[in-house]
């Protein structure tokens, strides 16, 4: 299943049933799980490690070396969990600093020339369509969907069940749970096909559309939102989540 045009080094690591296609380059310090699939065309290279099941589509670049100008060499990595499909143009690169990691996870479907920079986290179940970029440093948690051509600005995170519109511009983080857009974007409700799709309960729903109300359209001020939302809203699960998230975040949250 190896193409004969593939240039695959000699001490790549490539597990059991992959399939490499033409023209593909597997670099040295490579380990492909069992049962990737390389259509052609695909460099994978640094020290990039892809887990099960992984399709790669033509011309995508995983592994490469960061275009971030801090970069002053050293040992980098890319680690990429199973079952996601990269497709055509996509590129993944490596993180900056010696040490760092560029860190993808499983189930993730990354569309034709998306563009994950340096030292990304890239959590599980994601969708990322056409042209979407995340610039350096971006975290973004599970289930979330990235709209075509948006870009996520460096150290901005997204969260669970999160949704950006396409063409959207995100400096900010974007909350879980909630549906943002525009330039720059802004969080315009929650994200209700998103939660119905994946299991939340109606209860849960109900009491994220009250966070949001509160968090959003009564004008009050962040701390004081939190406040209103631990005496007002039920302690559920999910609101906890929202509530630690919005805590956290430094570069404020996309209202």
């Amino acid at each position: 299943m190896l193409h004969p045009s593939a240039i695959i080094h000699p001490q790549a690591n490539i597990g059991l049933g992959c399939e490499i296609g033409p023209y593909c380059v597997i670099g040295e310090h490579v380990t492909l799980g069992d049962g990737c699939k390389l259509h052609s065309h695909v460099v994978v290279d640094g020290h990039t490690t892809l887990g099960k099941e992984n399709e790669i589509f033509p011309f995508a670049s995983i592994g490469l070396k960061t275009q971030d100008l801090k970069w002053k060499g050293g040992s980098t990595r890319t680690e990429i969990g199973d079952k996601n499909t990269f497709r055509e143009y996509v590129t993944i690169h490596s993180a900056t600093g010696d040490g760092e990691v560029t860190r993808v996870g499983s189930n993730n479907h990354i569309l034709a020339y998306c563009h994950l920079a340096h030292n990304v986290t890239l959590g599980n179940h994601n969708i990322m369509s056409n042209v979407a970029t995340l610039g350096g440093h971006v975290t973004v948690e599970d289930h979330a969907v990235i709209g075509g051509l948006a870009a996520v600005h460096q150290f901005c995170r997204i969260g669970r069940l999160a949704m950006i519109g396409g063409c959207s511009k995100v400096v900010q983080d974007v909350p879980p749970f909630m549906m943002a857009d525009g330039n720059p974007a802004e969080t315009r409700t929650i994200n209700k096909i998103g939660m119905e799709r994946n299991g939340v309960s109606e209860e849960a729903q109900a009491a994220l559309k009250h966070c949001y109300k509160i968090l959003f359209r009564e004008g009050l001020t962040i701390s004081n939102a939190l406040a209103k939302i631990g005496t007002d809203v039920a302690k559920l699960p999910e609101v906890l989540h929202l509530l630690n998230f919005v805590r956290t975040s430094e570069r404020g949250i996309s209202k």
